[in-house]
């Protein structure tokens, strides 16, 4: 089964908890605190694997949980960092973030390799809080938590020409006598279900990757037969092989599929209409083939149009529609999949004072209790050992000069209020 999008779930590995330890030896007074940081927590490493064609595997696995560092231990032994975890996807990934669209990562180029979730940093242990007013704390850090998202996976096959047009005009039989490729062929309509990817080589040498792409109709943008499906693996190509079965032996008109066909990569994304384009005059061993090819020309009316007429069954002209399109390609540049930011181009920057955000938002639930939620106050509860009352006194003074309190006094909170974060909940005291 060829796979093209999937949502997954990946989790950074949590950091290791930092350890509340005193030296304790004999012969050695006052040995003072000892207790290790733990380790870092592994990463969500993405790495490009050119043996790979699909998204199949994430069918099967949808949660990537990376491991935790280890805790620290007593005499000062900090805890081992996690090995990362590295998962494989196919050349053409791109991975964006499934709640923001914000594209994380865009992997072409065998062996390339992004972070996709961010592992914990590893809580400090005891050692880390010994101060002259107070040598000996019983004080440490939770591991900080692994960053966790929701990501949407989608292949857009990496081809340097594309073949496009109406189901059955031929594709995948001029895919198959021009390149080593064995796509299915077959007299019925959505013959292809999945692009198919095959290298062609000219007798000059100028070898390039060409893709079979499934059948498109009118609605294909809007998800109309196969097209919303493989629309976005034309996105890729520099070159559009556009073909047309002039033969018309289906009942259609050239020109009308070629118009139905260009209106619909159009319609999909307006910058396909950038990348240069071959017609490609297909079918030409049949009858009535070239009074239809000159109707198209006539009804095209445009000269600068290259349209190359062939015959996939009997190989006929097919070396030169082939130079054509290894020219185009020498001269085309690839299309950026999204906007960069061109380096050369001067840029003014106005820096100006911003105040960093709360870092928290207070809200009521049904009882009355106010609830406080924002990843930074989400991640020092979590980095909070409540099993010493020095901990939970710091956290008590990290909330006060994060403005917790102020803003609790602004909401109405008073005296016993049950103020709730994450599943603890706790007295609002004045």
């Amino acid at each position: 089964m060829f796979v093209d999008h999937v949502k997954i779930f990946v989790k950074g590995g949590d950091g290791g908890d930092g350890m509340v330890a005193f030296r304790r030896e004999k012969y050695i007074a006052y040995g003072g605190p000892a207790g290790g940081d733990g380790g870092k927590g592994a990463n969500v490493i993405f790495i490009v694997d050119e043996g790979l064609r699909t998204l199949m595997d994430f069918r099967y696995q949808r949660h990537f949980k990376a491991p935790r560092g280890e805790h620290g231990g007593s005499k000062n032994m900090h805890g081992r960092g996690a090995k990362d975890m590295v998962v494989k996807v196919p050349p053409g990934t791109i991975v964006t973030d499934a709640e923001t669209g914000e594209i994380i990562a865009d992997l072409v180029e065998d062996g390339q390799t992004a972070v996709i979730a961010k592992g914990g940093r590893g809580g400090r242990g005891n050692s880390r809080f010994a101060t002259p007013q107070n040598p000996a704390p019983e004080l440490s850090e939770m591991g900080e938590p692994g960053v966790e998202r929701e990501i949407n996976l989608e292949l857009k096959v990496l081809a340097d020409a594309g073949l496009v047009g109406f189901p059955s005009v031929g594709k995948s039989t001029l895919l198959s006598v021009v390149s080593a490729a064995k796509p299915k062929i077959a007299d019925y309509h959505f013959t292809t279900l999945v692009p198919n990817l095959g290298m062609v080589e000219p007798s000059d040498g100028r070898a390039f990757a060409l893709a079979d792409l499934p059948g498109l109709i009118e609605g294909a943008h809007e998800g109309v037969g196969l097209g919303h499906q493989f629309l976005r693996h034309i996105e890729r190509t520099r070159v559009i092989i556009h073909v047309v079965d002039m033969s018309a032996v289906e009942g259609r008109d050239p020109y009308d599929d070629f118009v139905t066909i260009n209106n619909e990569l159009e319609q999909y994304n307006l910058r396909l209409t950038e990348r240069p384009q071959i017609i490609v005059a297909n079918k030409m061993d049949m009858p009535e083939s070239e009074e239809n090819l000159k109707l198209f020309k006539e009804k095209l009316n445009d000269e600068h149009a290259q349209i190359f007429p062939i015959s996939a069954l009997t190989r006929k002209g097919l070396d030169e529609m082939l130079y054509a399109v290894a020219d185009l390609l020498e001269t085309t540049e690839e299309f950026p999949m999204h906007e960069i930011q061109d380096e050369d181009k001067e840029v003014s920057v106005l820096y100006k004072h911003e105040s960093e955000g709360a870092g928290f938002k207070i809200t009521r639930d049904d009882d009355g209790a106010y609830v406080l939620s924002g990843d930074t106050i989400e991640r020092l509860f979590k980095m909070t050992d409540f099993n010493f009352d020095q901990s939970v006194r710091k956290f008590a003074r990290q909330m006060r000069g994060m403005g917790v309190d102020d803003a609790l006094r602004e909401r109405g909170a008073e005296d016993g209020d049950t103020v709730r974060l994450l599943d603890f909940e706790f007295e609002f005291l004045e």
